[in-house]
């Protein structure tokens, strides 16, 4: 779990959870409520996902070719979830929900995430299947299939991804004909669908990407369909099966207590969606809850990384093993292997990696939140440019360098770490599958240098660097923090001037090497923004200690992790400017018959 403390410092002291309340939005609320509800979320997860996480791995669900078998403490926890009123949380009143801020509603995702990311994968999706609908969907629709959802009695998928198109979804083969009734018949198959077949909920309202013939080639002709898994009658009420049949489990290295399954729709007779945001429309519509997961995967990666920190860092305080290098005599104690500097390396740089994801995440939860109070419309405009342009970052650099922390982690357990007998294999599987969902790290590195960063001529770019660089200003005020202030100031210089020469080859016509080594230049721009999150951490922290509030300690060890990322990590990204600058393409020119 996360620790409290960790969770108020980022809320409060980093990102002003409470100046929330004084919006139209959010003034049924404050601090207290955000407390009780977040305090709420942390003891269902404690008592009723982290105890099942071993089980439901080790027993995964099995399909006996009729229906889908899962261990009863899944539904018993999503029970509590939902009778917490979990799933609507950052849902509208007068739809159900509580209204609460996104950036409050991570914050509950990442306790949940941190303790079961396989449980709490349902509602998760569910969620975000809800707000699509919310966004996109009629009067009709919203009632018809949004409010189960809020209410949690139906859970949701997304339905994108096809045996043979994977993330390239311009080659999907899901077809959905017109019938007299403005309904369609969907007849295809949907593969890696998470969630996509349990009996823990009443219905399941699966989100399709499906093409209707005629229609545009490529994704100007994918439109999005509403397919439940029963059909509902006029009244609301469960109706007959929608003929999708499970084809298969998928058995994943990690997430094995969420089902993920092959779909077939139409199989066995008619299958019948109903048509969401307009024909032709349905990439658009998908985005929204795709960005959503994006940020969610970013966010659950960042709460493994922090989960495998704190297992590895109880482990470093309690194990004997050796002495300092200057004690010479064997008839001394060992000491606790937290005291070996190598050991040390391994958990700051866990700590610096998982505590940055965190606040990136959430830094991008309050994007949110600011940009659905905001009725400036150039305020609007800079909000969503600087949300378009991290929402690639916050899910590739925490699905990545957060399964590193796992791996130093397991490091630090030494033999031990690899067995069942301690939760740091399991963490470290789950991890592993996030760079993968919601489109691979490389896709994410491609989104952000060939669409984002290119986008009006550059704009969100420019604007994130001067976020960045207000903050600087800021922090050089603090002579404790001036040195940290000038290097990441350099960092943001090289991160530009790379840039500059990556948008020049592109504009001059070599996109190839423009995009070759897009993944080093996602790596080199998260570090950077990593190093701004630390900073702004650090000022907060050393406020904090001179006007004497909060745990000295705690405070003092944000300052110190601020210091090791920016003298260890941030180093990096000079050699990968260097490489960038260089438009290697070394990636294009290996022959194939060199591999």
């Amino acid at each position: 779990m996360i620790p409290r403390q960790e969770i108020e410092f980022q809320l409060y002291d980093c990102l002003d959870a409470e100046s929330l309340c004084t919006q139209p939005r959010y003034a049924e609320h404050d601090r207290q409520t955000f407390d009780a509800v977040i305090e709420n979320a942390t003891r269902i997860a404690r008592e009723r996902f982290a105890g099942h996480a071993a089980k439901a791995d080790a027993e995964e669900p099995h399909f006996d070719g009729e229906r889908v078998h899962i261990i009863p403490e899944v539904a018993e926890a999503l029970a509590a979830v939902v009778d917490a009123g979990i799933i609507g949380s950052s849902f509208p009143f007068e739809d159900g929900g509580s209204q609460l801020p996104y950036l409050v509603t991570q914050a509950m995702m990442a306790q949940f995430d941190a303790a079961n990311v396989g449980t709490s994968g349902y509602f998760f999706l569910t969620m975000g299947a809800a707000n699509l609908l919310s966004a996109f969907g009629t009067e009709a629709q919203k009632k018809t299939y949004m409010r189960p959802m809020i209410e949690g009695r139906w859970f949701g998928t997304m339905c994108l991804s096809e045996p043979q198109a994977g993330s390239s979804l311009a080659d999907i083969r899901t077809r959905a004909n017109p019938l007299p009734d403005g309904s369609y018949s969907l007849r295809g198959s949907k593969m890696w669908i998470s969630g996509g077949e349990q009996e823990i909920s009443e219905n399941i309202v699966h989100m399709v990407l499906a093409k209707i013939p005629g229609g545009p080639a490529g994704t100007r002709g994918i439109s999005l369909f509403i397919v439940p898994k029963y059909r509902v009658n006029e009244d609301g009420s469960i109706g007959a099966r929608n003929n999708i049949a499970l084809a298969g489990l998928n058995h994943k290295m990690g997430y094995r207590g969420t089902t993920n399954t092959l779909l077939n729709f139409g199989e066995r007779g008619e299958c019948r969606g109903y048509l969401v945001g307009g024909e032709h429309n349905g990439l658009r519509c998908m985005f929204h809850m795709m960005n959503e997961a994006r940020i969610g995967v970013g966010l659950g990666a960042a709460a493994l990384g922090y989960a495998g920190y704190q297992y590895s860092l109880d482990y470093a305080r309690s194990r004997p093993q050796g002495r300092p290098p200057a004690e010479k005599d064997a008839s001394r104690d060992p000491i606790m292997i937290i005291g070996h500097a190598d050991v040390r390396r391994m958990l700051l740089k866990q700590k610096a990696y998982s505590e940055g994801a965190l606040a990136l995440c959430l830094y991008g939860a309050r994007l949110v939140d600011d940009l659905a109070c905001c009725n400036d419309r150039q305020r609007r405009a800079e909000l969503q440019l600087e949300l378009d342009i991290l929402t690639p970052i916050i899910k590739a650099w925490p699905s990545h360098f957060c399964v590193e922390a796992n791996y130093w982690g397991l490091q630090i357990l030494g033999g031990y770490g690899y067995t069942r007998d301690y939760p740091l294999e399991r963490i470290y599987r789950d991890n592993r599958l996030n760079p993968i969902h919601e489109g691979t790290n490389g896709i994410q590195s491609l989104d952000l240098l060939g669409r984002k960063v290119t986008q009006q001529n550059g704009a969100a770019f420019r604007l994130l660097v001067a976020r960045m660089q207000n903050d600087i200003g800021r922090a050089r005020a603090d002579t404790g923090l001036r040195g940290f202030a000038d290097r990441l100031d350099q960092a943001c210089a090289s991160v530009s001037q790379t840039t500059l020469t990556l948008v020049g080859a592109a504009m001059q016509g070599d996109v190839d090497r423009f995009l070759a080594n897009s993944w080093e230049y996602l790596a080199m721009l998260g570090h950077t923004l990593i190093a701004w999150q630390w900073l702004r951490m650090a000022r907060e922290a050393r406020g904090a200690i001179a006007a004497g509030r909060g745990n000295v300690a705690f405070l003092q060890g944000k300052v110190h992790t601020c210091r090791y990322f920016f003298l260890h990590e941030l180093p990096h990204i000079e050699r990968q400017a260097q490489l960038l600058q260089s438009l290697d393409d070394t990636l294009l020119t290996m022959p194939e018959s060199g591999f």
